[in-house]
Order: structure tokens, then sequence, then C-alpha cells
């Protein structure tokens, strides 16, 4: 029996205590391709000693964004993101799937466990701070607006670059009229100083290249493509979102990008 039909199940709690009809279906869709150890970790421990035990078997995790976002960082922390693909069954709210959609991870429970046993596992990037957490979509700075674009794309190549369209457009109106005093290096070129307050900064991997756009006040854009980006604030630091995550104050930050980092399963 091939890896692909080995599967290693792991279940968020959330997901049980969210959605439990739609675990069992996933549970049910699962079993029934393949041979599958289902786990239900029931806190972060045990979830890391379940996901360590995977032994080769395709790992399928049934939850939200931020059950995939604690995955992705765990297997990063622990070197092991090359260890095989991932595969996703999305359970939650809808506001807390949108990371999932913006990768063409189906949303129905039926189709995703399908792509989870019949799907291809495809490469794609991360961004990577000096902290050693993880972004799969975007950042922004401030800490405000939606986390992440809803596109529908046709192909995991196309979500990305719609993905990072999207993501790097400017803020919020209300978001433009305040100032932010940001330093922004792109591989050591300045793109903006403390001297010169802007409306935001957005950051998302593409290409295998952080992808950084500086908003300025007046709508005027400076882009830059860079393996890696540092942001200072002043003395107070800032909050940035890293997908759905508000995190900070800090008040410097080195975001690197990580091309072809790990490996998810899409629709073939």
């Amino acid at each position: 029996m091939s890896a692909a039909h080995q599967l290693v199940v792991l279940i968020d709690p959330v997901a049980r205590r969210i959605d439990g009809e739609s675990v069992r279906i996933a549970k049910d869709v699962l079993c029934a391709g393949a041979q599958a150890k289902i786990c239900w970790p029931q806190g972060p421990e045990e979830f890391a000693r379940a996901l360590a035990r995977r032994a080769g078997r395709r790992t399928v995790l049934v939850g939200d964004d931020q059950a995939l976002l604690r995955t992705v960082t765990l297997l990063h922390k622990e070197r092991e993101l090359d260890r095989g693909p991932l595969a996703l069954v999305p359970v939650g709210a809808a506001d807390s799937l949108e990371l999932a959609r913006s990768l063409g991870v189906p949303l129905g429970a039926v189709a995703a466990a399908r792509a989870a046993l019949d799907g291809t596992g495809r490469r794609l990037d991360l961004l990577v701070d000096d902290s050693d957490q993880v972004v799969i979509g975007a950042l922004r700075i401030p800490a405000m607006g939606p986390p992440v674009a809803r596109p529908e794309p046709p192909s995991v190549w196309g979500a990305a670059r719609s993905l990072v369209r999207t993501l790097v457009r400017a803020p919020a109106p209300v978001a433009a009229a305040v100032a932010h005093r940001l330093r922004v290096e792109a591989d050591g070129k300045l793109l903006s100083d403390l001297d010169r307050p802007v409306a935001g900064v957005s950051v998302a991997s593409a290409d295998g290249l952080a992808q950084v756009v500086v908003h300025g006040r007046t709508g005027e854009r400076v882009r830059a493509a860079a393996r890696a980006v540092t942001i200072s604030g002043p003395v107070g630091g800032f909050r940035y979102r890293a997908d759905q995550t508000v995190a900070g104050p800090v008040r410097t930050r080195t975001w690197t990008a990580l091309a072809g980092a790990w490996e998810l399963v899409l629709p073939t």
C-alpha cells in the first residue's frame, strides 16, 4: 500500500466541538479510502506526539486555519516540513477557513477528504520570522483588516499569484489616514524610513521571495521582492497581523522567504 493510502488523521479538538458532523463525515470518507490511523489529541503535547509518530504516512489534518498554522509551525520548528506532504480537511466557522480557501483546499468535508486521498502534493513558499514563527499567507502592518483574500484559483500557482495580488493591496481607507513610522528594508535596501510616515506595509511569499509593498499615505506604493525583509518601528514598537494572528508590539522583526518549504495536498 502506498504512503498516500496510509494515513495518520489528526483531528483538532476545536473542529470536534464546532462541527462534529463534518468531522464524522471526513473520518468516514478517509477510512473508506485508505488505511487510516485516527488520532484525537486533546492538547498541544498530545498533538505533537501524534505528529511525530506519523512514520511516513500521509498526514491529514482536520481543523481550521489556526490548526493548519500550528501544524506547519511545529513541523518547521522540528525541521520536518520536508518529510512528506500535509493534507487538510477544513472544518470550522467560515471566517476561520479563509486561509484554506485561498490555498485552494476544498471546503466541503467530502471533497476535501477525497482530495486528501487522491490529490497531489504541491510545494509552497513560507515566511519565517526571527522568532521562528511561520507565515503561510501574508502579514500586514498595522494589524487590521481581513487576514487573507478569498480567491477561487484554478491552480496552486494561480493561487499564489492571486493571493499575493490581493494581500498586498492598499489597506482600508480608514488606515490610510493614520501615520505609521516604519523602517522597511528588503535585502538591505531601504524602502522607507522612520522620518517618512506610511499607511502600512504588506508582505507575502511568492515565487520563492518575499513580495513587499509599502503603502504611502496618499496612495503611492513602493514594491520590492527580496529574500529577507526587516521592519523596525518607533520606541513603542508596532503590531502586525500574520495570517490570522496578531502579534507584537515588537521594535524590529525580520521575515525570511523559504522557497518550496512545505508540501500541501491539493486536488489533482
